[in-house]
This record gives structure tokens, C-alpha cells and sequence, in this order.
């Protein structure tokens, strides 16, 4: 591994460890929605369910913004490859590729349905 290289994943490991940071909040905001999810459901609160619904849609932006970083990173790395590299790195480097535009694809329709289920009816996952 050259310098450039090293200094290249030592870059991307630092916006990692602050993607974790990340992820860490949108636990504590997905738990938090849960209490105003349960207010609605339970007291009809319809400011309890535009809570949950903005704190969701906020969530679910923050994600598809977080997924599509990844999508162009492992884009890059597909474009990186080089004629000599093994099958197995090109085959796996190419499947990487298209599981992060599925999961791209997996966020945007998530946060396309937070938007859009206004009644709070289908349940939002993570994956």
C-alpha cells in the first residue's frame, strides 16, 4: 500500500468513526420517536404523531445522505480497480458496489414513505 493509499483509508476510516457518531444519535432519536409514536397511538395526541413523523423524516434524511457518501465511495473504489487485480477482488468489489445502491435505493423509498404515510400506518424499519 503507498502512502497515498494509506493516508486515503486513514481519511476515510476518521469519516467513519464520526458516521458512527451519527448513528449513535438516530438510535437515540428513533428511541425517542417511539415515545411520541406511543402517545399518538395510545392518546389520539395528533401533535405527538407530527412529532414522530418530523423527527422520523429527519432521521430517514440524514441516513439516505449517509448511504449515498458510501454508494460514491465504493463507486470509487470500483473505478480504482486495475487490470491485474484477482477476479475475486474485482467480483466483490463489483457486489459492494451494487449492495450500497441497493441500500441507497432502500433509504430513499423509506424516507419517500415517512413523507408520505401521513397516518402514521406502516411501520418504518432499519435495516
Amino acid at each position: 500500500m503507498s502512502v497515498e493509499e494509506l493516508n486515503s483509508r486513514l481519511k476515510q476510516l476518521k469519516i467513519e468513526d464520526f458516521v458512527w457518531i451519527i448513528y449513535i444519535g438516530i438510535i437515540f432519536m428513533s428511541w425517542y420517536s417511539n415515545y411520541f409514536e406511543r402517545r399518538y397511538f395510545i392518546y389520539n395526541d395528533l401533535e405527538s404523531k407530527e412529532k414522530y413523523r418530523k423527527i422520523i423524516i429527519g432521521i430517514f434524511t440524514v441516513l439516505v445522505v449517509i448511504y449515498v457518501y458510501f454508494f460514491k465511495d465504493s463507486y470509487e473504489d470500483l473505478k480504482a480497480l486495475k487490470p491485474y487485480d484477482t477476479e475475486s477482488k474485482k467480483r466483490l468489489t463489483f457486489l459492494s458496489f451494487i449492495a450500497s445502491l441497493l441500500i441507497v435505493i432502500s433509504g430513499i423509498i423509506y424516507l419517500f414513505i415517512a413523507i408520505k404515510d401521513e397516518d402514521v400506518n406502516v411501520e418504518i424499519a432499519f435495516n
